[in-house]
């Protein structure tokens, strides 16, 4: 892995994509497609990327498919996954939804919290099932209070890796179809023959699943726009060499296209971090993958002082951050743009991918500028609420009336006069 200083590491830190119009054009195509045929569309799509053939029959996952997943899942793998749903839930749950309501001189203003009526939860299926993502997406929404939730992931073969469908059960999902890509993203927000509509769509996909959620926005609401997963860690020359390498190494397996990069004040930790990387590569079974990302957007930057390591941090608003350092929460005030943090040594990025309780679902490719991780709040809403005493009108009425006027909206202001002259 390559070594830069903090002033020449431009290249890793703006690290950018290709164009997407090709798969955007196509994606476009099937999300029309979808809209106007419904099922046969989505059917024709499995059928051509996921080697899937289709019914409206096995569409949805049926009772006996559930009960054939559990019979497949060793029951200590059953147990730690049910031990991993209640430290999430537990997390999501004790935000609780607070209404914000106050009443001064006559005024009430403030807002209610309300879910949505359904979500649809997408799971990836594609290069590695990830179970853990069907947690993540569901029991926020669970947590929200959603009536109705919707789980879509990809059937390779006809096939849903059995913990995913075991996942979704323990969550309490029982509305379950065999759909990925894009086409999973229309049948979900417009509906299918099979599929009723959602009003919300979150969970990561690949390219083609968050194209389609950036194309239906608006029709329905989203999470965020995922990208390829990365992980950028800061750390001083007190970190063990050996965990900074597997912890690198656990992002860059997930996909070509994933970024991992070590922030540190020490050259001598990190040309320790890159011999590692390579020492462990070689065991991994997923070498080849990891290898490519480390490869293409991973890389080491000695800096002066970790003053700057948090200036850079800021600057890549990375997915997954961990605070390597002798006293991480002493650096914490100083990050404003992450999806999530990681305090010490003893925090692996993938306790929190499984276990801790806060959201795996989080932004990437800088937009934790603008985004957060998935929470409840994805799932509700606030609507205001306003009330008048007949005192109260009659006290900010000129000044209503006043800024109507002011905007040549005067319907607007006789709805106030009218009821002045009323009250006089």
């Amino acid at each position: 892995m390559k070594i830069y200083e903090k002033n020449n590491c431009a290249p890793l830190i703006e690290h950018t994509f290709a164009s997407r119009e090709k798969e955007l054009s196509a994606v476009r195509a099937i999300l029309a497609d979808v809209r106007s045929r419904g099922d046969e569309a989505v059917f024709d799509c499995e059928r051509k990327f996921d080697d899937t053939e289709l019914t409206a029959e096995n569409f949805r996952v049926s009772d006996e498919e559930i009960a054939a997943a559990y019979a497949a899942v060793p029951d200590e793998l059953l147990a730690s996954l049910k031990r991993a749903i209640e430290n999430i839930y537990s997390y999501h749950a004790r935000a609780g939804r607070k209404d914000n309501v106050v009443t001064q001189a006559g005024v009430t203003t403030g807002y209610v919290v309300r879910p949505v009526s359904s979500a649809g939860i997408y799971a990836p299926g594609g290069t590695a099932p990830l179970s853990s993502s069907v947690l993540m997406g569901v029991l926020p929404a669970r947590a929200a209070g959603v009536e109705r939730i919707v789980l879509a992931t990809p059937a390779k073969g006809g096939v849903i890796a059995p913990l995913t469908l075991v996942a979704a059960a323990e969550c309490g999902v029982s509305e379950i179809y065999k759909m990925g890509g894009a086409q999973a993203i229309a049948a979900l927000a417009y509906g299918t023959q099979s599929v009723k509509k959602v009003d919300v769509i979150a969970g990561p996909g690949n390219i083609y699943v968050t194209l389609a959620k950036k194309e239906v926005y608006g029709e329905v609401g989203i999470d965020m726009l995922a990208g390829p997963s990365e992980i950028m860690i800061v750390a001083d020359e007190g970190a063990e060499p050996a965990f900074v390498a597997a912890d690198m190494l656990s992002q860059a397996e997930h996909d070509v296209l994933a970024r991992a990069i070590l922030v540190t004040t020490s050259r001598v930790l990190a040309e320790k971090v890159a011999a590692q990387v390579k020492a462990q590569l070689a065991a991994l079974s997923r070498r080849e993958i990891a290898a490519k990302a480390l490869e293409e957007g991973g890389g080491l930057i000695v800096v002066n002082s970790l003053e700057e390591a948090c200036a850079l941090a800021n600057e890549v608003a990375p997915e997954h951050l961990e605070l390597y350092t002798r006293e991480p929460e002493a650096l914490l005030p100083f990050i404003r743009n992450a999806g999530a943090v990681f305090l010490g040594g003893w925090t692996p990025e993938p306790v929190g991918d499984y276990f801790a309780g806060p959201d795996h679902i989080l932004p990437t490719s800088g937009s934790a500028k603008f985004f957060q991780v998935l929470n409840e709040d994805v799932f509700t809403r606030k609507m205001s609420v306003i009330s008048y005493t007949r005192e109260a009108l009659e006290r900010d009425g000129a000044d209503i009336i006043r800024l109507a006027e002011s905007e040549q909206l005067t319907a607007h202001a006789n709805a106030v006069a009218v009821r002045m002259k009323e009250g006089s």
